[in-house]
């Protein structure tokens, strides 16, 4: 009997390959009294955690004024911005996300630091400030801003209005952390000369403290 031919590779038919899953990523606390502690984060692309050198960074340029803040982390996704605040001497975050299963693994980070009676998460549209804003409290708040990059493109609008907002109502002493990429320009927003913005490709990152009026 004959034996069949097996073509060289080059001759078989195409096989469709698989859709690679997506592995979890590791995200830890980086400094404070949390220092180390991992979160979970599944790798979903839709939340984009800071990356650890900008958050690094980041928090050097703040330094000790994050302690006894309110914090206030938009887009919280998996609450990194705002639990190493709290790791670092926040009195308390106010976290906010719309997504609900995110919601619920941010809920599950929140417990893992047991911080349930520190951190607070709110699950609901950032852009509504009037849902959650009353939260906040009188003292200084320390607000981060990282939302999906495009929301700077296709929701520019919005995104000013909720910054400049969040800016006029701030009480004095609190600081702003936002994350963009390149295609946002800093200018747009109050006070623009007061904002430090430094470059981490591919994100820019700006820092901004109110100042107590005249």
């Amino acid at each position: 009997m004959a034996r069949r031919r097996i073509p060289p590779s080059d001759e078989r038919p195409a096989q469709h390959a698989a859709r690679p899953a997506v592995e979890p990523v590791g995200l830890r606390i980086i400094g404070g009294r949390f220092r180390g502690r991992k979160l979970r984060y599944a790798g979903d692309l839709r939340v984009r955690p800071m990356k650890d050198r900008v958050r690094e960074a980041v928090f050097n340029l703040l330094g000790p004024s994050v302690r006894d803040k309110h914090v206030l982390d938009l887009f919280a996704g998996t609450g990194a911005l705002g639990l190493e605040a709290v790791s670092r001497g926040a009195a308390r975050a106010t976290l906010i996300e719309q997504h609900h299963p995110t919601a619920r693994a941010l809920r599950e980070n929140v417990a893992l630091l047991g911080l349930e009676s520190d951190a607070e998460v709110i699950v609901a549209n950032a852009f509504l400030r009037a849902r959650w804003q009353d939260r906040l409290g009188d003292g200084p708040w320390l607000v981060f801003c990282s939302p999906p990059y495009a929301f700077y493109v296709e929701r520019a609008g919005p995104m000013l209005e909720l910054l400049g907002g969040l800016i006029a109502a701030a009480p004095a002493g609190s600081e702003f952390v936002v994350e963009a990429d390149q295609r946002f320009d800093f200018q747009q927003l109050p006070d623009p000369a007061g904002w430090d913005v430094r470059s981490y490709p591919p994100a820019v990152v700006g820092i901004y403290v109110k100042l107590p009026g005249p």
